[in-house]
């Protein structure tokens, strides 16, 4: 047998709480050995990680790919190879495609497209929808069957709340992970930034926190009585934390994410009119970003990127106008590294957030341990470099860290013991 040999790697492990300096050797896309030698076998290939941090894969639980449909943002190609270059080995892909991911025909689609580009492997949502309408339920059993992790309706309203438990009593008869974002279209609709002094001040129309928080009691009244397997995609605010926990307590199957530009920003960043920062969900206060922060240090919230990539043109409009989203999959985990640095997340808290609790959502085992599916990142804190727009591979250039200076950088990036990135 013949291994890949990674020496004097810090190997960061959540699911085991290691955090160590070892060798680690892998065979046939998995761990043989970690900290001594195979009985057999000859090494084939080593690796010199003296100084770098050897981690488990990124997961991400959704971002918007431009494909099929908005080839001027970017590919599936484009797209998966950013993420593989900000440490991702698997992403969730929303199904708000053109046509929209509603049929087994375009999941297929995604997967062969995703498979035939070797970078980070795709795993789609469908839609909870047809046309994401909120309507009519799609075939999600279909769509399971075809392909799809779980179900979806993007940020799309669902009709109402009859139409909504349909759905969640359709998925829990099939034991389908429902994927759900609280958003009162009511409240919501017509704001492009957090309700707030800062939006007041700019002359902005705002989103309530409100718009969120009465969803999520919506949904987790609704996921108490039909017994689904829920996760909340992008909570942003306080009070839905506090929402989240009490809901835990009553024993309720459900998990939940922030997007990472909501641990990072807040609405302050919107002061000058900065359309770079117009991000659905928005950016809310500090008290709000900081019981976000505590949140995911306790281990109740994944972190995901929400990613989504523009041409230039779609981010020169005026703010209220511009379109809402940020890309975010080039330089990910550097940018994530900021609340280390910033003391406010251990460096273990931060990739359980980015590995092991987004994994259990799916039900993978994404972890550093013999026997187990070489997915991991190197990564070299020491580096450092300008992330200019020759060296980002998403189609989008709407990046926070564009032509700024990046602190640390993924070496290399293996998915079950191939190199991706």
């Amino acid at each position: 047998m013949r291994y890949l040999h990674i020496a004097n790697a810090r190997v960061i492990n959540p699911q085991t709480q290691t955090d160590e300096v070892t060798d680690v050797f892998v065979a046939d896309g998995r761990i043989a050995t970690l900290g001594r030698r195979p009985d057999a076998g000859e090494i084939e290939h080593t690796i010199d990680a003296t100084g770098q941090w050897l981690i488990p894969g990124l997961i991400d639980l959704g971002g918007h790919l431009p494909e099929p449909g908005y080839s001027q943002k970017g590919s599936i190609a484009s797209e998966t190879e950013a993420a593989a270059r900000g440490g991702f080995t698997h992403i969730c892909s929303l199904p708000d495609t053109k046509p929209v991911a509603d049929t087994s025909a375009v999941v297929k689609l995604i997967l062969e497209k995703a498979s035939k580009a070797g970078f980070s492997r795709v795993l789609p949502l469908g839609a909870m929808t047809q046309d994401l309408a909120g309507e009519q339920l799609a075939s999600m059993y279909t769509l399971s069957e075809a392909g799809a992790v779980a179900m979806s309706n993007a940020r799309r309203p669902v009709r109402n709340s009859y139409v909504l438990r349909r759905l969640m009593e359709y998925a829990a008869t099939y034991d389908i992970p429902l994927f759900l974002n609280a958003n009162d279209l009511s409240l919501s609709d017509g704001g492009c930034m957090h309700e707030g002094p800062v939006a007041t001040r700019m002359g902005l129309p705002g989103i309530p926190e409100t718009a969120e928080t009465i969803a999520l009691a919506q949904i987790l009244l609704l996921v108490e009585q039909t017994g689904v397997r829920a996760h909340i995609s992008q909570i942003t605010c306080r009070r839905s934390v506090s929402m989240l926990q009490q809901a835990l307590e009553n024993g309720l199957r459900v998990t939940a994410d922030t997007p990472l530009a909501n641990l990072l920003y807040t609405h302050e960043a919107v002061t000058g009119y900065d359309s770079l920062y117009n991000v659905q969900p928005p950016l809310r206060s500090e008290r709000d970003r900081e019981a976000l922060v505590q949140a995911v240090a306790r281990g109740e919230l994944a972190i995901s990127s929400n990613h989504s990539p523009h041409e230039i043109a779609a981010k020169k409009a005026p703010f209220s106008d511009a379109e809402p989203g940020m890309s975010q999959y080039d330089a990910f985990l550097p940018q994530a590294m900021t609340l280390v640095s910033r003391e406010e997340l251990t460096v273990e808290q931060l990739v359980r957030a980015l590995s092991a609790t987004p994994a259990n959502v799916l039900g993978l085992s994404q972890s550093l341990t013999e026997g187990a599916d070489f997915n991991a990142v190197l990564y070299d804190p020491r580096d450092e470099y300008t992330l200019t727009a020759s060296e980002i591979a998403s189609g989008g250039h709407n990046h926070p860290l564009l032509n700024r200076t990046v602190s640390g950088k993924v070496a290399q990036v293996f998915l079950e013991g191939c190199r991706i990135s």
